[in-house]
């Protein structure tokens, strides 16, 4: 078993590699990060997670999302395909308006995931 990770290079991508680290040592698993900002072949993997794998304490594994899949369904299967125990998502603020022209994401992953979701989300400002 493994923790997933949905990461992107954002402030929310941040937030859930940290609660997913935080959570594999909780639980005494490796990380599997999924990249979700397709790479092409060639690409070199982001220098924060090449030096957050070689220092940390827990075993990561780096994927990268396909660009022929969603990103919803880029979670869901990779999930299924590395035995996930959980995924971990960063979210963000959307109007109503954003989630029905865009969809969410979070919400499909939520509803469809066979495994617990964890959702992080940056602390209200002000």
């Amino acid at each position: 078993m493994t923790v997933l990770v949905a990461y992107n290079e954002t402030a929310q991508g941040e937030l859930a590699l940290h609660a997913a680290l935080d959570e594999c040592r909780r639980r005494e698993e490796p990380l599997t990060v999924l990249v979700l900002t397709p790479q092409p072949d060639t690409a070199p993997t982001p220098p924060q997670l090449t030096a957050l794998s070689e220092s940390s304490d827990v075993d990561i594994q780096i994927m990268f999302r396909s660009n022929a899949i969603d990103v919803a369904d880029a979670i869901l299967d990779h999930a299924e395909q590395v035995h996930a125990s959980m995924i971990v998502l960063g979210s963000r603020k959307r109007t109503p308006v954003g989630k029905f022209l865009l969809g969410s994401t979070t919400q499909r992953v939520l509803l469809d995931a066979s495994v617990p979701v964890l959702v992080v989300k940056p602390p209200l400002e002000g």
